[in-house]
Parts: C-alpha cells; structure tokens; sequence
C-alpha cells in the first residue's frame, strides 16, 4: 500500500512541536506527509529580540517570517510538501482567545466553515491519505485557530467522501482513519518528574491534580503511540528552525508562555473515526497511524 499521511495544523510550529518525531519517521519510511497549515502565525509573540519589529502591532511581518521558519523545519524532517490552506496569506492568526485580533477580517476563527473546509476539501481529494491528523475539538488548550482548524479539518473528510459535493474539487475521497493529537496524563506527569529531578520548576507546579493541565487527556481515551525517538534529532532540529517561537534547551524547549515540556520522540493520538488497529505493550496501544490498513 502507498501510505499517505496528512496533518492539519493552525500555525508554523504547531506541527514540530506535537508531530516532528512522527512526520520524520514516517518520512524516513518512505510515506507521503503532506502538511496543511491554516494561518502564518501573524500573531506569535517573538523571542528573537532583533526581530521584535516583526510583531503584529508594529512592522506586522512576523508571517512571512514565519513561513522561512516552516520551510527550514520541513527541510530539517524531510517534508517536501507542505502547503497553507487557501494559499499563504488566505486566513490570519486570530490570536488568544477574547483579544482584539479576533476580530480582524481575516481573522481565521471568522472563516466561513465550508469555504474554509473547500480549500481542504481539494487536498484531501489530491493527496487521498488513508490517515489524517488534527487537534481534539477544543484545539489541544483552546487557542481560537487549533479549534477552527478542527472544525476545518474534520469537516473536510465528511464533504471530501462526498461524490456529489464540489466535483469540481476532485473525485472523492474516503479519508480511512482519522486522529486526534493527545497528552496522555501520565506523560505529562512524567515531564513534570523529569523536570523536577533537575530542580527546574514546573509550570504546573501547584495544581492539585492534572485535570486542571488543559491539554492533558485520560490515558484511556489514548489509541496510539508512535516512537519515534529514533529521530528526535531532526525533531530538535525542526524545533530550532522556529526561534521566534521556541526556545530550545537540552531536553526541554519553552514556547512564548515559558511552558516547559521534556522533547518527546513518542507522540500520542486518539483514534476518533475508522477502525483500530492491533495495540501492543501493556496499555494495548496501536504503534502505527496505519495499523490494519494493510489487512
């Protein structure tokens, strides 16, 4: 079977940080990844001193920026075909929640859902992978773009399966198995410990329990871990290729809210339509995005 991967994501750097490891590994064995981002980022704080001018309220030039960003970690996971919904430049970061750049005409959390999805719509029909890959319906932590970019997302394998919808767009396209990024709990305790042993302070550091930590999900409700650790190193690599938005420090990396996280080559899904795979190891998770596709 020719594999095919797609992921669907909101901003430049959306992808290393919950996907490199995979996008690499499944790269390196030979499948088709295509990455789909929604927006340029327009709004990402800059941790780069120097290109502090680049912001949104000042040159407003952080997007093209960040798309030299984007094409340097695609390089660094072996990527060659990565694109923006609609075109670079179509729908603009919305920024966090309640801010004033939620409003903006661009703004990519205002996008009319089919139109938006359209553009989707012709990827999905063009690449037809069997696998596809986006946040959960709250975008991980709420961020206004990953939740518009899973509306998007899974709107789009509904109108791509459907023959009579925009024939224009292509053939149909029955989209096997989708994903949903996930944090299982006990690996964020795991961070929380590793960082802890190297007397770094956890951002998480006074919570009474983890079902307050937003993107942390149950480990039941996890389907799948793929290890990629075999190429952490081009996931470092990609993650460095974003220095406006992540600083990198042995085997943690921060983002713009100081969130430390350990670098982690296994990433976590959640299977939410087609049919599961064989798991294995002792939470009988799958350890492919494509396990029993080639039944």
């Amino acid at each position: 079977m020719d594999r095919r991967l797609l992921l669907v994501h909101a901003h430049p750097d959306d992808e290393t940080i919950g996907n490199g490891a995979t996008m690499a590994r499944y790269v390196a064995e030979g499948v088709s990844v295509t990455l789909l981002t929604c927006t340029l980022g327009e709004e990402g704080e800059i941790l780069v001193p120097e290109l502090a001018q680049l912001a949104a309220d000042q040159a407003d030039q952080l997007g093209g920026y960040r798309i030299g960003e984007l094409r340097d970690a695609m390089a660094a996971l072996g990527v060659t075909d990565f694109r923006f919904l609609g075109g670079a430049g179509r729908y603009r970061d919305s920024g966090m929640m309640g801010t004033p750049a939620n409003e903006h005409p661009r703004a990519f959390w205002n996008a009319d859902l089919d139109e938006a999805a359209a553009h989707a719509v012709a990827v999905v029909r063009e690449v037809r992978p069997q696998v596809l890959v986006t946040y959960d319906e709250n975008g991980g932590y709420g961020h206004p773009d990953h939740i518009q970019a899973h509306r998007v997302a899974m709107r789009a394998v509904e109108l791509a399966a459907d023959p009579a919808w925009r024939p224009d767009l292509g053939t149909a396209w029955q989209v096997a198995k989708v994903y949903w990024n996930a944090m299982p709990r006990s690996v964020v305790q795991e961070g929380i410990d590793a960082m802890a042993a190297l007397g770094e302070a956890s951002p998480f550091d006074g919570l009474g329990d983890l079902d307050e930590v937003p993107f942390a999900v149950p480990d039941e409700v996890v389907t799948t871990a793929v290890d990629g650790r075999a190429h952490a190193g081009k996931k470092d690599a990609a993650m460095r290729a974003h220095p406006t938005q992540i600083l990198v420090d042995g085997p943690f990396f921060a983002l713009s809210n100081n969130l430390g996280q350990e670098v982690l080559g296994t990433e976590h899904y959640r299977l939410v339509r087609g049919e599961r795979g064989p798991g294995s190891g002792p939470q009988g998770w799958e350890d492919d995005l494509f396990a029993g596709l080639d039944r």
